[in-house]
């Protein structure tokens, strides 16, 4: 019934023996992640869930181990009919058919039902409540919900690009221009809570106000690996080696200030929301593309995207592997790019900046992460 994606709702109870459980109850439903059919196990102990998601294929091993050591009753829903399933001492299976207690209809509410989030609605999270996203109930608040759905999308970005990590010591992490750094505290629970990693985190804003905030903040929530600092991106000199560079809507060239210092460190991630490139607005100079560039807002656009093409095959061609990537809905926010580069070979370093030249040398360009990591890059 898993893989044929018939199955509505799970639930498996009764243990087999209670003392030294792990978990009083476990739930399954249908879920959406990243565009494709999972299984969330809802792991219930006490008043704490935790959650585990499985691709439809990998399902049914995990309900037949949790069925074979730990319970010996479940319920399974589907269209067709209830099935409740009962294992006695001796592992004899006995499975009864009920008349069907849920619809065609509702199978299609659960396989449309809102995705599943890396931060789930309904478990408290201690830095969402701070930060006045969540309830003490683990509710989100409805103005919040953008904010929340962003918080989760950078999540699903740094969950993607952990092997890329380094695996068998601390790591250090550095957020410039962290802002109110919604995604810095994010990013702490993510690592240092849920997957146990030991790290340093250190956030950077020239605002003194909101980094004392922040810094309080991290007090309360007990974050002792993370700390904030007053300053300027060019200016920070305090690491020697770092291993993510984080980066959200520093505004125009502030972005390629902190590029060229995750370049300089060998930073094995980096994670980079660019805002307001004005730098090529006033570079930009072709007469092919004059129909385009005489409109200020198309220019303005334009300039945008090819700020941050030129970002991204500058950091190909100097060790890395760059993607381009959505990074919440436009509706929320035209900077929704997110520049996400892990170290490794793109291609062949000599066409890669061949590329590069032809293209800048096409829109009459002098950017500045080219000039501020000239030494790294190939003689022309």
């Amino acid at each position: 019934m898993m893989e044929d994606a018939s199955l509505i709702t799970a639930s498996l109870s009764q243990l087999r023996k209670r003392e030294g459980a792990a978990y009083t109850k476990v739930t399954i439903k249908p879920v959406e992640l990243k565009e494709q059919l999972h299984y969330q196990f809802a792991y219930y102990t006490g008043t704490k869930v935790t959650h585990q998601n499985v691709l439809p294929s990998e399902a049914a091993e995990v309900l037949t181990a949790l069925m074979e050591e730990t319970f010996r009753q479940a319920l399974f829903c589907t269209p067709e009919a209830d099935y409740q399933v009962l294992i006695s001492k001796k592992y004899k299976v006995s499975i009864l058919t009920k008349s069907p207690t849920k619809s065609a209809d509702d199978l299609m509410l659960a396989h449309n039902r809102k995705k599943a989030y890396i931060l789930e609605e309904g478990t408290p999270v201690p830095f969402l409540i701070e930060l006045g996203i969540m309830n003490e109930e683990g509710k989100v608040l409805a103005r919040k919900y953008d904010k929340f759905k962003q918080i989760n999308r950078f999540l699903e970005m740094v969950e993607d690009v952990l092997p890329h990590l380094p695996q068998d010591r601390a790591l250090t992490i550095v957020d410039f221009g962290c802002g109110k750094s919604y995604l810095t505290f994010a990013l702490y629970h993510y690592l240092a809570i849920k997957s146990r990693r030991t790290l340093n985190i250190v956030g950077l804003d020239l605002k003194a106000d909101v980094i004392e905030h922040c810094s309080m903040l991290a007090k309360n929530l007990n974050y002792s690996k993370l700390k904030f600092l007053v300053g300027d991106i060019a200016d920070y000199d305090e690491l020697d080696q770092v291993d993510m560079v984080v980066t959200l809507h520093a505004c125009d060239t502030a972005t390629d200030a902190a590029l060229e210092k995750a370049v300089r460190w060998d930073a094995s991630v980096i994670l980079s929301v660019p805002c307001c490139q004005h730098e090529l607005f006033t570079q930009v100079n072709n007469d092919v593309m004059e129909p385009m560039l005489s409109h200020g807002i198309l220019k303005e656009r334009f300039s945008a995207l090819a700020t941050d093409g030129i970002r991204a095959k500058l950091l190909d061609v100097m060790g890395y592997r760059t993607q381009l990537l959505e990074f919440i809905d436009m509706e929320h926010t035209p900077k929704n790019i997110l520049i996400r580069a892990v170290k490794g070979s793109a291609g062949d370093r000599e066409q890669l900046w061949r590329e590069y030249t032809v293209f800048r040398d096409f829109l009459s360009a002098s950017p500045y992460l080219e000039k501020a990591c000239g030494d790294l890059l190939p003689s022309e």
